[in-house]
């Protein structure tokens, strides 16, 4: 059975925890964004499904104060100057290292699905996770819904190699990091491959 909860969230004190130190909240995330991709029809597989999460919680990574969207995320609820955004490399890599478990928690749930097309493994929600998701109506998930749309209408338009060179730009990565954090993407897009082939 998959546990909600790994054991590096359960050695945090509650009073230590962000948002996204908790499982439930993640997960209403990705089905938040499930939400959307379905809505603009997208097809992301888990690596640009990881990229996309962690710049919808923090659009100000991509989208500047000169941005027409800028201030309607302000008025959303986004804040500009978030500790959030304190090395966002690290974070990334701290939120895509939980992103495979917390995907399979949404496909446990039934919540969730893995679908082929275009010769690519890709995730979307089932009906029992689109209709938990249209239940899901607070300021926080109207904004993340906003964000989710403006950063995927940006990053499906880039090639792979595209997103590589935006992403460790908006990330003000360590070349040194982001080889590091890119590399682990690689490593479970050969596994989706595999695992594809003896589908």
């Amino acid at each position: 059975m998959v546990s909600p909860v790994d054991d590096n969230e359960a050695a945090l004190p509650d009073h230590g925890r962000r948002p996204d130190d908790h499982a439930e909240f993640r997960l209403a995330q990705l089905l938040l964004l499930l939400e959307v991709c379905l809505e603009k029809e997208a097809r992301l597989e888990l690596d640009r499904l990881g990229v996309v999460d962690f710049l919808a919680a923090n659009p100000f990574l991509l989208i500047s104060d000169t941005d027409r969207s800028f201030h309607r995320l302000r008025l959303a609820g986004f804040g500009a100057h978030s500790l959030t955004y304190a090395a966002p490399g690290h974070r990334f890599a701290t939120r895509r290292s939980r992103l495979q478990h917390d995907i399979a928690l949404l496909v446990a749930y039934g919540l969730a699905t893995v679908r082929i097309g275009d010769g690519r493994r890709y995730y979307t929600m089932t009906e029992s996770g689109a209709l938990l998701a249209g239940a899901l109506s607070s300021t926080y998930a109207d904004a993340y819904r906003l964000s989710a749309a403006e950063v995927l209408n940006r990053v499906r338009k880039l090639s792979d190699r595209a997103l590589r060179r935006e992403f460790r730009s908006w990330l003000r990565a360590d070349p040194a990091l982001f080889e590091l954090l890119w590399q682990d993407v690689a490593i479970s897009r050969i596994s989706e491959i595999g695992a594809r082939r003896d589908d």
